[in-house]
């Protein structure tokens, strides 16, 4: 029987997570906060393994309205938990309540924790759960006394590729990264340039799509030790993940920053990531910047006004993207602003633009075709 899960993802890029569903072979719509699909534990796995733009997978076990603790208490100790946790199982409950009858998370999260010890208890004959083993984590979420209790498929956080442990002024997330590369002109087989580039995030995402690299490569996931995860089924994602990766692919992705320290930073994340040596950049004021190749896509999350403090000199900056973009006529630009003045700072209006959070900061991704 498939089971429901959701992948969750920031405001404004549930459409592109669904997308991703779809192309691994997952039927998904995209509904507020991420999109649901359907499957075997498997599909999970492989959701985690590969998705570029979720924040993570979980396992929907249960949704009703609940209007008093009693309510909730009888939703959770209704789940079958003795088929998913081990009788040792640790079991993390996190919570959040929004506009609805019952608002403490804490009472939320004992209720919840105490339905789930003792449906174990009683199913399994025991009189104490040790919680010594694998971590399953848990979470309560009431929205308009809606209740939805899900398990947690990935355990850290999809961003989370390994590969960027130092963070530079203002870091763009890997998630967000992958989207803006997922939603710009760009395609692996045409030259990519960021300006602004940073620590990297946005060249390396790249260099990863170009290569076929699963995103979750390099890393372990918490549904990994569940009970109920297929090991054998596990170890051939795996190895089909390895497969695809194809590390000599040819790309021609670069970038350049006026910040030394920050290209310190880019170098050592690119290597980390294991793209030494393949991705050239340098310090570089992004006037003086000037590409022969034709038909590419410049990219960038250049400084904003409320993040760096000098409203000024980053709306000088927007005016010499303009030039940039100017001396490569057959060239197009995706530039993720928080900035309502960055058109008219730039000098034309965008051909398209989307609504996007960076964090909590909303923000608009506009591409000049």
């Amino acid at each position: 029987m498939p089971y429901p899960f959701i992948a969750t993802a920031a405001f404004g890029l549930e459409g592109v997570v669904a997308g991703e569903l779809k192309r691994l072979g997952l039927p998904a719509r995209a509904e507020l906060g991420g999109a649901r699909f359907s499957g075997e534990p498997l599909d999970a796995m492989r959701a985690n393994l590969w998705l570029r733009t979720a924040d993570r997978v979980l396992m929907v076990l249960c949704e009703r309205d609940v209007l008093s603790f009693e309510d909730l208490y009888q939703a959770v100790s209704g789940i079958a938990w003795e088929t998913l946790l081990p009788r040792n199982a640790a079991i993390p409950v996190s919570g959040k309540c929004v506009k609805s009858q019952l608002m403490s998370v804490r009472d939320c999260q004992a209720v919840a924790k105490k339905a789930i010890v003792n449906r174990l208890m009683q199913r399994l004959r025991a009189d104490t759960l040790p919680e010594t083993g694998a971590p399953f984590p848990v979470d309560v979420a009431i929205h308009q006394n809606h209740l939805r209790v899900t398990l947690d498929m990935s355990g850290d956080a999809l961003n989370r590729r390994g590969y960027r442990t130092l963070n530079g002024e203002a870091p763009l997330r890997e998630t967000l990264a992958a989207a803006l590369l997922d939603i710009s002109p760009w395609r692996p087989a045409m030259p990519l340039y960021d300006p602004c580039c940073g620590t990297g995030t946005l060249l390396i995402e790249a260099a990863m799509r170009a290569t076929h690299r699963a995103p979750g490569l390099r890393r372990t996931f918490v549904c990994e030790a569940y009970p109920f995860m297929p090991r054998e089924g596990v170890l051939a994602l795996r190895r089909e993940a390895e497969a695809a990766y194809v590390p000599e692919t040819s790309f021609d992705i670069g970038g350049s920053d006026i910040d030394p320290e920050a290209v310190q930073l880019c170098l050592r994340h690119m290597e980390q990531a294991g793209f030494a040596y393949r991705i050239p950049v340098e310090v570089e004021d992004l006037r003086q910047v000037t590409l022969p190749q034709e038909n590419g896509v410049f990219l960038c999350n250049p400084p904003y006004g409320e993040r760096m403090g000098d409203v000024e000199s980053s709306r000088a900056l927007y005016r010499a993207l303009g030039e940039l973009l100017k001396r490569h006529p057959t060239w197009k630009m995706g530039v993720i602003t928080a900035d309502p003045a960055f058109e008219r700072n730039f000098g034309r209006r965008a051909s398209h633009k989307r609504r996007l959070y960076n964090g909590r900061l909303e923000c608009e991704f506009c591409i000049f075709d």
